[in-house]
């Protein structure tokens, strides 16, 4: 029983044989994936994926990078489009100062849209930071003040004491393919000692292919190789590792206990 809890189906490198891709997954052992978009302009595509698929859910949103591209997309329409019974989550937004390819400003007003419907749907956030550690933490401080929302961060490669933020405001962690390479020994240590009951696993695939496929596209059965170092890493028995991550991402998007998966 294992959880990929950020894929990207119809991204250029899985959606040109997305049966093939998926049925490789449920070959490792995948039972949940929750595909997840970045733009308005994926959103309908992506959701027909999950309604096709028994074990595929959906996520509406707007990554950081596209915030300039889509500023009318604001609380209440991602309130509207989170109706549908296989949204779960809403996002991927955040912050990301790396590419800086969309305005500051913008970004964080995208950002705050985002937990605005978190906050009045009751649907988790996946959260993307990328050199934003701190307008990311204060951001979602100020928005917890306002009232309580749920969220992950997602693709963890952050610092010790961000992660301890993130789980003081409640939120889960989310860890990818990263924490297999030889230099992300900060993030192993990280890693290494985050709460059971909090932990995630994602492949973000197509993209960070954990060892031993790094250089290839990614694919959410890649996300059996991340447990198993995970596992090793935390000195716990990978089956049982798998098992509480499943569950805690069922935990999280609370939505997808209401269609039945294999």
């Amino acid at each position: 029983m294992l959880a990929d809890s950020h894929c990207h189906l119809n991204y250029k490198g899985l959606v040109e044989d997305q049966q093939a891709v998926l049925a490789r997954a449920r070959a490792r052992g995948v039972t949940a994936m929750l595909n997840i978009s970045t733009r308005e302009s994926e959103w309908d595509d992506i959701v027909a994926t999950a309604e096709r698929e028994p074990d595929v859910w959906a996520t509406i949103g707007i990554h950081p990078n596209e915030a300039d591209v889509y500023p009318d997309v604001d609380a209440a329409k991602l309130i509207e489009r989170a109706r549908h019974p296989l949204v779960v989550g809403l996002g991927e937004s955040g912050l990301d100062y790396f590419r800086d390819t969309a305005d500051r400003a913008r970004q964080q007003a995208s950002f705050r849209a985002h937990i605005t419907a978190s906050r009045e749907t009751g649907l988790p956030i996946v959260v993307h930071t990328r050199d934003a550690e701190d307008d990311t933490a204060a951001i979602m401080a100020e928005e917890m003040g306002k009232g309580a929302y749920p969220g992950v961060i997602h693709c963890f490669t952050a610092s010790g004491a961000f992660a301890d933020k993130a789980l003081d405001l409640g939120l889960y962690i989310s860890i990818s393919g990263i924490v297999t390479f030889k230099n992300a020994r900060d993030l192993q240590d990280t890693a290494a000692r985050l709460p059971i009951e909090r932990l995630l696993i994602e492949t973000d695939a197509p993209f960070l292919a954990p060892v031993p496929h790094r250089g290839k596209t990614g694919e959410p059965g890649f996300v059996a190789d991340t447990a198993q170092f995970l596992a090793d890493l935390r000195g716990e028995n990978v089956e049982d590792l798998s098992r509480r991550t499943a569950e805690n991402f069922h935990r999280l998007f609370g939505k997808t206990l209401g269609k039945t998966f294999a």
